[in-house]
């Protein structure tokens, strides 16, 4: 008797080691707030279960509840796990598009991507460190003169005779003030402040989605980021314009290549927007073609088969086959939602498998829309991230 109780205890005790281990993980990994277009009950990984609330009343002006209802995640309907909110909202849908482009962005201030010493008769010294500046700042004002180029910035640091310079920049979101004192810099023969400056960039990705319900334009998936700072660019203004691939450099382990193209002036859109779920902004072209898919949300993207839109070559965009092998529902974690795996021969003869200038590339499954690749993963770059399409929906639905 004695020996069946201490087995049944030990039963009892891995039983309970296994639910507070699948309670932790679904508390970590599942997410805080869901919408959902359907009403039906939600299941994840057919354990995980969530109750929608018997209320369906929704705001159809703006297609989205008033209001989000508290609900349970449970395990098969009986173990609380967590709570979430579930808001309920119309189906819409979307002219995905799948078209590399050519991006043009031009920043909100100009940004310092590098600061140096500056040699001067008393040895080397750095007068923006000394002053509290730092790489990654964006300089608003200097000398309560609104800076919105780098010639702005580099014609006044030149112009100077050695007084002080009043400097307003903007770091993670809050106004500083700084005094910058420029020094004599014997070998050039002229006053130096110490720092490199950058207001704009280029390059090539892919267009998402075009959102009729706005006329917003959605691309990339994820931010684009200087690449001195890493830091995310504030956008004044940009443009997106067509493109012509003119070469492929193909990924191998290790390296990830790169879509080469043509700018033309063929404008699409003005870029407003510049956040870390990619590039956004209004669209000035007029829609056609048949590629209009109704945007999946987050719990209806699955494991498994499904195709990637993209282009590689001048004959436009082309499905192709992938896997999705993994999905996470992390808040903090929004540009890697889901991992892709490219199984279509055909593009990996082309490019080796993901590529620089994919990002943004439509994943359909199921008939709809679930998501747009944003990374490759260079070690093996026939893999890579993707973001949920519901994710920059939302976003898109966001520009005035």
């Amino acid at each position: 008797m004695k020996k069946i109780i201490r087995i049944f205890d030990g039963v009892l005790f891995a039983f309970l080691i296994v639910v507070y281990m699948i309670v932790g993980i679904g508390s970590a990994c599942l997410p805080n707030q869901i919408c959902t277009y359907t009403g039906k009950d939600i299941v994840y990984k057919n354990i995980y279960t969530i109750d929608i609330p018997n209320n369906t009343a929704v705001d159809y002006q703006g297609n989205t509840r008033v209001s989000a209802d508290d609900a349970q995640i449970k395990i098969l309907g009986i173990i609380p796990v967590k709570n979430t909110k579930i808001t309920q909202a119309e189906e819409k849908q979307v002219y995905v598009s799948g078209e590399s482009f050519g991006i043009k962005l031009y920043t909100d201030g100009v940004i310092i991507v590098g600061i140096r010493d500056v040699e001067t008769s008393q040895g080397k010294c750095n007068p923006a460190k000394q002053a509290g500046i730092e790489k990654g700042d964006v300089i608003v004002s200097i000398n309560n003169k609104k800076m919105t180029s780098s010639s702005m910035v580099e014609e006044m640091f030149n112009d100077n005779n050695g007084k002080d310079y009043e400097i307003v920049v903007k770091r993670n979101g809050n106004y500083k003030h700084f005094t910058l004192s420029p020094v004599y810099s014997q070998s050039e023969g002229r006053y130096k402040v110490g720092v490199w400056v950058r207001d704009s960039t280029a390059g090539i990705g892919t267009i998402t989605f075009f959102n009729p319900y706005n006329n917003s334009f959605a691309a990339l998936g994820h931010p684009i980021t200087d690449v001195d700072t890493n830091e995310i660019m504030p956008i004044l203004n940009g443009e997106a314009v067509k493109t012509k691939v003119t070469k492929i450099y193909k990924s191998i382990d290790g390296e990830a290549g790169s879509l080469c193209c043509d700018f033309t002036n063929n404008k699409i859109a003005e870029l407003s927007v510049n956040s870390k779920y990619g590039i956004y902004g209004k669209y000035n072209s007029l829609l056609s073609g048949d590629r209009i898919y109704t945007v999946a949300n987050n719990q209806e993207v699955e494991r498994g088969k499904a195709q990637l839109l993209c282009t590689v070559d001048n004959s436009g965009p082309q499905l192709y086959d992938v896997e999705i092998s993994r999905i996470s529902y992390r808040e903090n974690n929004d540009e890697k939602n889901m991992i892709v795996k490219i199984t279509d021969q055909q593009l990996i003869n082309k490019t080796g498998g993901i590529i620089q200038g994919m990002s943004g590339s439509p994943i359909i499954q199921n008939g709809k829309l679930v998501g747009a690749l944003t990374h490759v993963i260079v070690d093996n770059p026939k893999k890579g991230y993707a973001i949920f399409a519901e994710t920059m929906l939302n976003k898109s639905l966001q520009i005035e």
